[in-house]
């Protein structure tokens, strides 16, 4: 998980709650693995009879099993929080963070159905913890790759902000055009149809809603949904480019025993000195770069080393 969720989830000092915590916290034993799994399996299910129990016909033949798997579902994971509140050495801090939170909303409902009708439409937020499922697979490389992602958006937040000024642009003067060109008679009414024409057209959606009926006009839609091609295009590329920036600057491997640099982005040890390369919490790669000790500064390269 991640490290948000690591520093409100401290673990206990007993035996038997340090034991429980392994099981429920962590997913790297074969009990947590079936916790886990467990867990998620009862959250999807849950899940979809939330969904299952909003179409009336089904609701009618069994409504009745629906509203005990509920409550079985409701029990399961009351059970649950409690014991991620027992098990842990800071209850209040963990529910107080977000999947503490998510996972007391998830109880609620249930029992202020018992009060107050309508309530079971906020079963839904169930969904959200299906977030845990990156728990059990421990797919902390594509946690850190969501992470470089997020930075590249953030890198090109500017260039994606004139983009969408310039297509607003487009859309307003396609729009206007098609006004004056189409008229009220073909259905461009005003100028906000015609611009949601354009927006509809731009991105190659066509609900078809709204059609051009004259030569001229037919050639501006054909001109308007090849730009949208280009509309599609542009923004990849800037994302492109600066997440492929962002993993040149995060997967720089640097040796801590000699601080050579240049390693593959798979490598275990480094090429020169023999030395494992560090790894980050015994689970994945020290992609930061560092700079050297220069109190045990690195033992300087032989001769047979440089001349190699």
């Amino acid at each position: 998980m991640s490290a948000s969720l690591s520093n409100n989830t401290e673990p206990p000092r007993s035996n038997h709650r340090e034991w429980l915590y392994k099981v429920i916290f962590e997913a790297n034993t074969p009990l947590g693995k079936a916790f886990d799994m467990t867990l998620i399996i009862c959250i999807l299910f849950s899940v979809a009879l939330v969904m299952l129990d909003s179409v009336q016909s089904i609701h009618q033949r069994y409504g009745h099993i629906f509203y005990l798997l509920e409550w079985f579902f409701t029990i399961v994971f009351t059970i649950e929080y409690l014991l991620r509140l027992y098990c842990i050495g800071k209850p209040l801090k963990y529910a107080t963070s977000f999947f503490g939170i998510v996972d007391l909303l998830c109880i609620i409902p249930t029992y202020l159905s018992l009060f107050f009708a309508g309530t079971q439409v906020m079963l839904v937020v169930r969904l959200i913890r299906v977030l845990r499922v990156f728990r059990i697979l421990k797919l902390f490389q594509y946690v850190g790759e969501a992470t470089a992602l997020a930075k590249a958006l953030q890198a090109s937040r500017r260039k994606i902000t004139v983009f969408l000024f310039t297509v607003l642009t487009m859309v307003t003067v396609f729009g206007s055009i098609m006004y004056v060109v189409e008229g009220p008679e073909n259905g461009f009414t005003s100028i906000p149809r015609s611009i949601y024409w354009a927006v509809v057209t731009l991105t190659t959606v066509g609900y078809g809603d709204i059609t051009p009926q004259s030569n001229l006009g037919q050639l501006l839609s054909a001109v308007v949904m090849i730009m949208g091609y280009a509309v599609i295009a542009v923004p990849t590329g800037i994302v492109t480019v600066e997440l492929s920036n962002t993993m040149k600057r995060h997967m720089h491997l640097v040796c801590r025993g000699c601080g050579e640099e240049g390693h593959d982005a798979d490598a275990d040890y480094c090429k020169l000195c023999g030395t494992e390369l560090s790894r980050r919490d015994g689970r994945q790669r020290h992609l930061k770069p560092h700079l050297p000790d220069m109190k045990n500064p690195p033992p300087a390269k032989s001769e047979e080393q440089k001349e190699s």
